[in-house]
């Protein structure tokens, strides 16, 4: 069955010195030209740039001011700096924790990798483990979006933490800011089906949308000695570059074909996955795609997805999760050349007045998918053909020991908000280290230890046995599918907690479930603000941030990840969240539980679930 998503569902830094930006001229000059009628040309050369426009294209390609405040000796980043940063993969955080009234702020920075697929070879996870301890705050974290990230790094460090990542097989270059950020696939290493045609598309999209002229600035920057043999693209991916410098899908910046000086509007994100398997949150993505393989494994063409997209803001009702619209299929051959189109596309159109509007859903809601489809036809010479069938998708998670080639196993452990540290931290970084095993991540915040021979299982086994991991094929029904942001206390959008105390919302809920004797699974995704890093808009049961020690209720996503959650309670104190839960839970056991808890809930209709929900004072 092919996915049928919803269209989309509404609900209700630093502040140091400014950072100097060019005139405006220089934005307009490095901004894309837009690619709409007359009228909009000229309202565009009326309106002057935003100040994050004016800001990206005074940066000589990211940059400055970074490059000159990495030069100083202060603990922190200003403002300009900060957000430059951001495209070299790090935020600027404090711990709100240490915040003491008329003292520093604890200055930290948080650094993210990019990672396609997941993929973290040998040498760069010793290297990250080393560095956490070393630089950090002597953890690691394995994102939603399928990457580590290291925090507490100083700022003095930073450029010691980033030179070691690329000596070591690694890059952050684009793992955050307006860009394409690290493409999602299924993290399994199955050598069957199209799982290696998906990873391997994965990391040819990843290449194809790195940026030119910032790949340059960012080994400048951050390391030591000739590295750019790191940047060298397959030749496939060299020749569909080659096609960013010609009709509309060139940014009239030949140093930066597609993107130009002031890259995108705002963040993009993409997916690739297999027939069925929806580890990856597909429909949450600006581009989806689905590959299609013959029976020798080559790629025949993808279904594609595109205008998903989780972050909105509270009380902004203009701002929404939103699930992608199927645009069709497109052949192998073409696959790459719609990417980059989408992305120009993208570039063009999308919103750079107000950045809370900037994401392609938005572009896509207001314009509609079949204008998006003309339009399209303006930067891709290639047909796009009705949706191939597709099975009906599945969450995926990989824990538990599975067969991975012919002699070679990989095991996926459970990681609860996916924080290493400790003595798991040591031991995994032990069993990494003797054996060799490449590590790969999930979108689940779970871990993979890969290409473990026959003859090392028994000895793995023992050895994750003595780290807790006695059945990781069978983590508790709750927390199997539970995911969590950071939040409180280093991210500075944050307006509650998430990471630190989901292990006590779950155990709350399972000893819930237990005394009304249901034995199904819920999904459960919390964050600590609207946001949405932890995709909790999807989710069964979301738990999203909006006071101290209270959450918005969203209810009735789905355990495929198909469907939006809607919002039922604007200000839920934590504190209620059994009382508040059980009327309905109870409602669903006496109907035998047929459905999915989320499918029963999308049944009920909103007048009803509001009458069994506690009333908002």
């Amino acid at each position: 069955m092919t996915l049928t998503p919803e269209r989309h569902l509404k609900s209700s830094g630093p502040g140091h010195t400014k950072v100097e930006t060019e005139a405006v001229d220089a934005a307009s000059r490095s901004s894309p030209a837009t690619n709409g009628n007359a009228a909009d040309e000229s309202a565009a050369a009326i309106k002057p740039p935003s100040k994050f426009e004016r800001l990206k294209a005074a940066s000589d390609y990211l940059k400055e001011p970074l490059a000159t405040e990495l030069e100083n000796d202060k603990p922190f980043f200003t403002d300009g700096a900060v957000q430059i940063l951001k495209f070299h993969g790090s935020y600027q955080q404090d711990n709100r924790d240490n915040r003491q009234k008329g003292q520093e702020k604890d200055w930290q920075m948080m650094l993210r990798l990019r990672s396609p697929a997941g993929r973290i070879p040998v040498p760069l996870y010793l290297a990250m483990d080393d560095l956490a301890d070393r630089l950090g705050n002597g953890t690691l974290r394995l994102t939603t979006r399928q990457a580590f990230q290291m925090h507490g790094i100083a700022k003095a460090d930073i450029r010691e933490v980033i030179g070691t990542i690329v000596r070591s097989m690694g890059s952050t270059l684009a793992a955050c800011g307006d860009i394409n950020r690290n493409v999602m696939a299924p993290a399994a290493p199955f050598e069957k089906g199209g799982y290696p045609a998906a990873r391997r598309l994965a990391d040819e999209i990843a290449d194809l949308l790195s940026p030119l002229a910032a790949e340059g600035s960012y080994l400048d920057l951050w390391v030591d000695g000739d590295h750019s043999y790191r940047f060298k693209p397959a030749a496939a991916v060299k020749r569909v570059r080659q096609r960013q410098l010609q009709g509309a899908g060139f940014s009239g910046d030949p140093n930066e074909p597609l993107y130009g000086g002031t890259y995108l509007p705002r963040k993009f994100k993409v997916a690739v996955t297999v027939p069925g398997d929806n580890s990856v949150d597909l429909l949450t993505q600006d581009i989806g795609l689905v590959a299609f393989t013959d029976p020798s494994g080559r790629l025949r063409g993808c279904n594609v997805y595109v205008g998903g997209g989780m972050g909105r803001t509270h009380n902004k009702e203009e701002t929404f999760a939103r699930t992608a619209d199927p645009l069709g299929y497109v052949a192998a051959e073409h696959v790459l050349d719609l990417v980059q189109a989408i992305v120009a596309l993208q570039r063009d159109h999308g919103d750079r007045e107000q950045r809370r509007h900037a994401r392609m859903k938005y572009l896509i809601h207001d314009r509609g998918v079949d204008w998006f489809r003309q339009e399209l036809g303006r930067y891709l010479d290639a047909p796009i053909k009705p949706l191939r069938r597709e099975p009906k998708p599945r969450l995926d998670d990989y824990l538990g020991w599975h067969r991975q080639n012919r002699g070679l196993w990989f095991v996926g452990l459970p990681l609860v908000c996916g924080r290493l540290e400790g003595e798991r931290k040591r031991g995994l970084r032990r069993l990494v280290e003797t054996y060799q095993l490449e590590v790969r991540l999930t979108p689940n915040q779970d871990l993979l230890l890969c290409s473990i021979g026959t003859s090392q299982r028994n000895s793995v086994k023992e050895a994750l046995a003595a780290l807790g991991f006695e059945a990781p094929e069978a983590p508790s029904l709750l927390s199997r599918h539970a995911i969590a942001c950071p939040a409180l206390p280093t991210c500075g959008l944050a307006i509650t907690e998430s990471e630190r105390i989901l292990p006590a919302v779950l155990e709350r809920l399972e000893a819930l479930l237990q005394r009304l004797g249901i034995e199904r699974p819920l999904l459960l995704r919390m964050t600590g603000c609207p946001n949405g890093c932890a995709r909790p808009y999807m989710a069964e049961v979301g738990l999203v941030g909006s006071g101290v020690e209270q959450y918005q209720l969203w209810l009735g996503g789905t355990p495929n990840l198909t469907q939006l959650a809607a919002p039922y309670l604007e200000r839920m104190p934590l504190a209620d969240l059994e009382a508040t839960l059980e009327p309905l839970l109870v409602l669903w056991k006496s109907t035998g539980g047929r459905q999915s808890f989320g499918q029963f809930i999308s049944g009920l209709g909103a007048e009803r679930i509001q009458g069994l929900l506690p009333a908002e004072s």
